[in-house]
């Protein structure tokens, strides 16, 4: 859902659950690049990586992820490419 609310093309998506109460991995692949996240919960912290090109808008992809996981805090770093 946070890759169709930034305009960006789901091609397929892999998620791997280490078990009850324990992190998670996973790829959304896109047309315009990805978006992955790596969890851990047992120290309160999730890595997310929103990579996109073209006219996708990452920025509404974050506040879509915001509002679904709730985090205390969130820090941003944007790197420009091309």
């Amino acid at each position: 859902r946070a890759a169709e609310a930034a305009g960006a093309r789901v091609l397929g998506t892999h998620f791997h659950h280490f078990g009850a109460g324990a992190g998670v991995t996973g790829v959304v692949m896109l047309s315009e690049s990805h978006i992955s996240i790596h969890s851990w919960p047992e120290h309160r912290y999730a890595a997310l990586d929103i990579f996109m090109c073209g006219a996708a808008r990452p920025e509404l992809a974050l506040e879509r992820l915001r509002a679904r996981l709730a985090p205390e805090s969130v820090r941003v770093t944007t790197v420009e490419r091309g």
